[in-house]
């Protein structure tokens, strides 16, 4: 692959385009491709042999026009500015698309997880949580889960920000474990919104899902979930599934519980019996019904985009298509269920979560489920709506119908002074 693509190029590209299409005002625009705060942190670390590394975290808040700031935290060793910007950028676009009364947010630390103890990952947290408390709060940000992290980090930071306003603060972070106040329903919530959007895209193109073919890129928590879901909810044939180690495919259908079986017990799905080794690369170019990109960014580029054969691209994974891509998708006829309404289903529960929060009453997993369902269903129709109004492609609509949205209420408030 050519150069790396920058995925907040990628997206200002995107809101351009919406505005040019909805007839925004320039400088408008510019407010909305914009961050409002970025928050660079280093800090040191103490690990098990008694070294002590210095790490570099960011926090990005992108635009509050709507309500609090809201996006997850992730930990990788390819975590930079323009990433997380991208991220806390998507993450304003995707809580208007569903139309939940959050802005964009989003943070991350460089490190390698995988290479860590638990006990220095849990120093590095909660010193990093210590460290963006300045910005985020229950009214202000609330961040949750992404890449490598989960309900056991969430703790930590809940538990870190508790101890320096000196009381428990549950709405300061969702994905949380539900002892400590985490919604029932949110660790499948981004697959069920996912697996929703492609029910509703195969309603619209006529796709019996029975026995559809699907393949996956990212078996982690939304991938996997998604198999399950998709296999056990519509009775779709997933063939194909990978990690970051590689992937595997085969002519039967793979059962999700003997695939995450194998996962948890070796640490990856390569070597599952009975199945033939993929690339992470091949597998996109697989001829199924359904493509589920569920891993990381720009996996789908226009070097090959032209080999992608399936109908239906959902993206689980937040920004997997790049802008090039797209109008080769497009023009092939693949529908792809753009990310910013198709994993909006994590960021739907989390807000779920926060009201449950704020007003100490939850819920059972049934209403949380059936909320999320009402949510993005409607989300989808209306994303829908736009793409047949403007004859444009989903992505380009879903864009359409978030970029007014937060325009609109840019517009309403005012700007101050």
């Amino acid at each position: 692959m050519a150069g790396k693509v920058n995925p907040y190029e990628e997206m200002k590209k995107m809101v351009d385009k919406a505005g040019k299409t909805l007839c925004i005002d320039p400088g408008m625009v510019e407010v909305l491709k914009s961050p409002k705060r970025e928050l660079t942190v280093n800090f040191p670390v103490k690990m098990d042999d008694g070294s002590v590394r210095v790490l570099t975290g960011y926090r990005v808040q992108h635009n509050e026009a709507r309500g609090p700031f809201k996006g997850g935290i992730r930990y990788h060793p390819q975590v930079d500015i323009d990433e997380v910007r991208a991220l806390a950028s998507w993450m304003t676009w995707k809580t208007a698309v569903v139309d939940i009364p959050y802005g964009g947010a989003k943070g991350g630390i460089i490190c390698n997880p995988k290479t860590m103890s638990v006990g220095e990952i849990e120093r590095m947290t909660r010193r990093y949580a210590s460290e963006i408390s300045i910005i985020i709060g229950p009214t202000k940000d609330i961040p949750a889960p992404d890449v490598n992290t989960s309900g056991r980090e969430m703790a930590w930071i809940m538990d870190t920000f508790s101890m320096h306003v000196g009381f428990a603060c549950p709405g300061v972070i969702t994905g949380k474990p539900k002892e400590i106040g985490g919604s029932l329903g949110r660790p499948e919530a981004t697959s069920r919104g996912l697996v929703f959007c492609v029910r509703e895209a195969a309603k619209k193109t006529g796709m019996n899902l029975k026995g559809a073919t699907v393949a996956i890129q990212g078996y982690g928590n939304v991938g996997a979930f998604a198999h399950k879901l998709i296999e056990r909810d519509f009775g779709c044939k997933v063939i194909a599934v990978s990690d970051s180690q590689g992937g595997i495919v085969s002519e039967k259908a793979l059962r999700y519980d003997e695939v995450w079986a194998h996962k948890q017990k070796t640490g990856a799905v390569k070597n599952f019996p009975g199945t033939k080794p993929i690339s992470n690369e091949a597998l996109l170019e697989l001829k199924v019904d359904i493509l589920l990109p569920c891993a990381l960014e720009n996996v789908i580029t226009k070097e090959n985009a032209g080999k992608i054969k399936a109908k239906i691209s959902g993206e689980g994974a937040n920004g997997p298509t790049t802008f090039e891509a797209d109008a080769i998708l497009a023009k092939n006829g693949v529908l792809v269920l753009p990310d910013i309404l198709a994993n909006a289903g994590g960021v739907t529960v989390s807000y779920f979560e926060w009201v449950q929060n704020n007003y100490n009453f939850y819920w059972t997993e049934d209403e949380v489920n059936q909320k999320l369902d009402s949510v993005i269903t409607k989300a989808f129709h209306e994303v829908w709506d736009m793409h047949e109004k403007h004859k444009c492609n989903m992505r380009d609509a879903a864009y359409l119908v978030a970029v007014k949205r937060v325009a609109d209420a840019t517009r309403t408030r005012g700007f101050y002074p």
